[in-house]
């Protein structure tokens, strides 16, 4: 085998340690305090190393990427571990970078996608966004087995608790009120209109000192995680404007953002400028924020990956052979964040009775089920992704009576070729 890589080494990161070998196998360990990534990477330049390779190990990784590129300009390769994995038995640290640094010698290790620059800055608002999201969604539940405690029925009448007319009444409550006339009368107009006497038959409960200090903490927490959305799409519209330049286009009627919409001025304008116009919504299911979401996790250039194929087997949305002999198995992949958007996208697509795509998930689940149908149809939305953004290829969605067509002419197609071989005439 040719060496690739003259000058490489391999690294072996954990929480307390970094072990190191270069090419003549001699292994020096590093503390992990920023004074020893100093001298980390000075030892690797009087050992004239050109490019390192190591695994994405948790979070210990970012520090000492970010010196050795930014600082040291040593091009360092981001590894997934599963390709460095060694025999059964043999597995210390010394061996780890040993073997990194051996494999990534004779360039058998891929580089994993790792976002910089701003777009990074972006990446780390939106997970944190995110976190807090799931944390809020906790103390919904809380708020919702508190006011069940009281055998308060808001839960049953109205679509969500959190909403405009369920935080109003669930304020009031807290502030002493308990007349529920004049809790209805909180209520949006559309609420009081179809729903008044089954507001005023939930409101009908058994409040309690206990019950309401509970009702408190939990609306407290889900406050408190509500302004720490606020400032993190603060930080958001600053990096959108820092990459624009506070130029976004100017855009028309963009897709409707049910939950969770960040609150970032013109967001559909600064992405499209981002993408030079290439319009990520008119695939079916994605809006401006999931198409945000997706900007962060994978960033502007989908050219990396040189085909689709490449693409959705990043996202961990493609079939892992695992074939022996008779045996015929589907491997698991790893579930990166921008696969389970994708697959997220594909849940919703499946309740939608509009959409092409839907129709087709619908059909595959009744076949094989939830799980392998949601993965199918994410698959076709990231495929699209990519033909859209490297190729510019619009995609217009056909809608499900197209779709049907088609499943028509395939069984007209099947049906005339059986009468063919069976001979059969009518």
């Amino acid at each position: 085998m040719r060496i690739v890589h003259q000058e490489s080494a391999g690294i072996d990161i954990g929480a307390k340690q970094f072990f190191v070998s270069t090419k003549d196998k001699v292994v020096k360990s590093f503390y992990t305090f920023t004074s020893d990534i100093i001298s980390l990477g000075n030892y690797l330049k009087s050992k004239k190393v050109e490019s390192v390779a190591m695994e994405a190990t948790g979070v210990y990784w970012y520090v000492i990427y970010e010196i050795l590129e930014e600082k040291f300009g040593i091009d360092v390769w981001l590894v997934d571990g599963r390709q460095t994995k060694q025999v059964p038995g043999r597995k210390t640290d010394v061996k780890d970078c040993q073997w990194i640094q051996e494999l990534h010698s004779y360039g058998l290790l891929n580089r994993c996608h790792v976002t910089t620059g701003d777009l990074k800055s972006l990446r780390t608002y939106q997970r944190l966004r995110e976190d807090h999201i799931e944390t809020s969604s906790m103390h919904i539940n809380h708020m919702q087995k508190a006011l069940t405690i009281m055998n308060i029925r808001l839960k049953e009448v109205l679509s969500q608790i959190h909403g405009k007319s369920g935080l109003s009444m669930i304020e009031a409550m807290l502030d002493g009120e308990r007349n529920r006339d004049k809790l209805l009368s909180l209520c949006h107009i559309s609420v009081k209109k179809n729903k008044s006497e089954l507001i005023l038959k939930a409101l009908e409960g058994h409040y309690t000192e206990e019950g309401i200090f509970t009702l408190k903490q939990a609306y407290q927490g889900y406050e408190f995680y509500q302004n720490r959305l606020e400032e993190c799409d603060k930080k958001i519209s600053e990096i959108l404007n820092k990459i624009n330049e506070n130029d976004p286009l100017s855009t028309g009627k963009r897709k409707a953002i049910r939950h969770h919409k960040p609150d970032v001025d013109n967001l559909g304008g600064h992405l499209l400028k981002i993408f030079g116009n290439h319009d990520a919504t008119v695939i079916s299911g994605v809006t401006d924020y999931s198409w945000l979401r997706l900007l962060g996790e994978i960033g502007i250039d989908l050219s990396k990956w040189k085909t689709e194929k490449h693409f959705t087997s990043w996202l961990g949305l493609s079939p892992g052979q695992h074939h022996s002999g008779k045996m015929r198995r589907n491997k698991k992949k790893g579930r990166p964040k921008a696969g389970q958007i994708f697959r997220m996208i594909a849940f919703g697509l499946l309740n939608s009775k509009d959409v092409a795509l839907g129709a087709f998930g619908r059909k595959l689940r009744a076949k094989k089920g939830a799980a392998l149908a949601i993965k199918a149809v994410a698959r076709k939305l990231a495929t699209q992704y990519w033909r859209l953004m490297v190729k510019g290829k619009d995609y217009v969605e056909r809608g499900v009576k197209e779709y049907e067509k088609q499943v028509y002419r395939s069984k007209v197609k099947a049906l005339k070729r059986l009468n063919k071989e069976l001979n059969i005439n009518y």
